[in-house]
């Protein structure tokens, strides 16, 4: 394991992670993944304490590869469901919170439907003293941290199988398409990206990356005291003192020979107004093909991060094309990449 010390008590959001961070995830998913290829994978490095998924929002990948993380790890877990759960009864969210932290519950993975929720419940664990960590498995439309994590690592194991890090992203293109304005998704994966120091450009019809978008990006990255130009026009690729954000309201400027590309799933369960004129119609205008990817590098992959609606964000046939497609290695991915969160976590530091 990184012999780096790791003082993060909760993952809510990446927007201040930092390299060295980054760098400590990163090599230590590269360590677990190492162990989900042995014939015994299971470790016991969390032998005794309690992985609580505390799941609001429905969920197949997510829950499922922090459940197998935590057996990995050998940690005892408890599995939350809404439907069935005493909040039918008028139970509250905090009390939910303190019925499981009652129970001996060491780390909280955290998913709803509501922006800032893992945020309540880790203030509220900070405020009674406890030693609790909550994880964000995903808030509403705010961040998505392991998501993100997993994608960079993800793509790092690709350049670089030995020794997956941050700069290996440097002056890469990444292209990010698709529902931008709902996706936490989109959001962590800036803030990682632009961490890289990779050039990332957004694509979307207006309607789902609105101008606001960029305000709010250049809000958030003012209180954590970054610096970052956001451009909605292309300019010629060259090495600049800061990271770049491009926002494009038509596909082809985003793909010009981009390293990787982003498609994102159009979340229609958060959109509120008719944003899309129709789906057959978006497919056209944005969504991911082979004959389009003729605009990217020769060598370009392509991520989801699931769940995908087929021959929408990205045709059947380049989702299951194993020249290009990298949606199964991301899952695959997910499983040493929460192993990780949940080790620094749960080890507090690593030695």
């Amino acid at each position: 394991m990184p012999t780096t010390t790791w003082n993060r008590h909760h993952i809510l959001s990446l927007a201040d992670f930092t390299t060295t961070e980054y760098d400590t995830v990163l090599q230590t998913a590269a360590s677990f993944q190492e162990v989900l290829s042995r014939r015994t994978k299971k470790v016991p490095t969390l032998q005794g304490q309690v992985v609580a998924n505390l799941f609001f929002e429905s969920s197949t990948r997510t829950r499922s590869s922090f459940e197998l993380a935590a057996k990995r790890l050998s940690a005892d877990t408890l599995n939350f469901a809404a439907a069935t759960s005493s909040m039918t009864k008028g139970e509250t969210i905090l009390d939910t919170a303190k019925t499981y932290l009652a129970m001996g519950t060491d780390i909280m993975v955290v998913r709803h439907r509501e922006a800032g929720v893992p945020n309540a419940i880790a203030a509220e664990m900070d405020r009674l003293g406890v030693k609790v960590s909550v994880l964000n498995a995903g808030d509403g439309q705010h961040e998505h941290p392991s998501q993100a994590l997993l994608d960079l690592f993800t793509i790092c194991t690709l350049i670089d199988p030995d020794h997956p890090r941050l700069e290996l992203l440097k002056g890469k293109k990444i292209a990010i398409v698709g529902d931008i304005l709902h996706s936490r998704v989109a959001r962590s994966n800036i803030w990682s990206l632009i961490a890289s120091g990779a050039e990332v450009h957004l694509a979307a019809p207006p309607t789902l990356l609105p101008k606001l978008f960029a305000e709010y990006i250049l809000e958030e990255a003012g209180a954590r005291n970054q610096e970052f130009i956001i451009s909605s026009s292309p300019t010629p690729h060259s090495p600049l003192p800061t990271p770049q954000l491009f926002l494009h309201w038509q596909l082809e400027p985003a793909l010009q020979n981009a390293d990787f590309v982003m498609t994102l799933r159009l979340q229609k369960e958060r959109m509120t107004a008719h944003l899309l004129p129709s789906l057959r119609e978006y497919h056209q205008l944005f969504g991911i093909t082979s004959t389009k990817l003729q605009l990217c590098k020769p060598n370009v992959k392509v991520l989801h991060p699931g769940p995908v609606n087929r021959g929408v964000e990205i045709s059947s046939e380049l989702m299951d094309d194993p020249e290009f497609s990298l949606i199964q290695s991301q899952v695959t991915s997910g499983v040493a990449v929460r192993m990780a969160l949940l080790y620094l976590l749960g080890s507090g530091k690593t030695q």
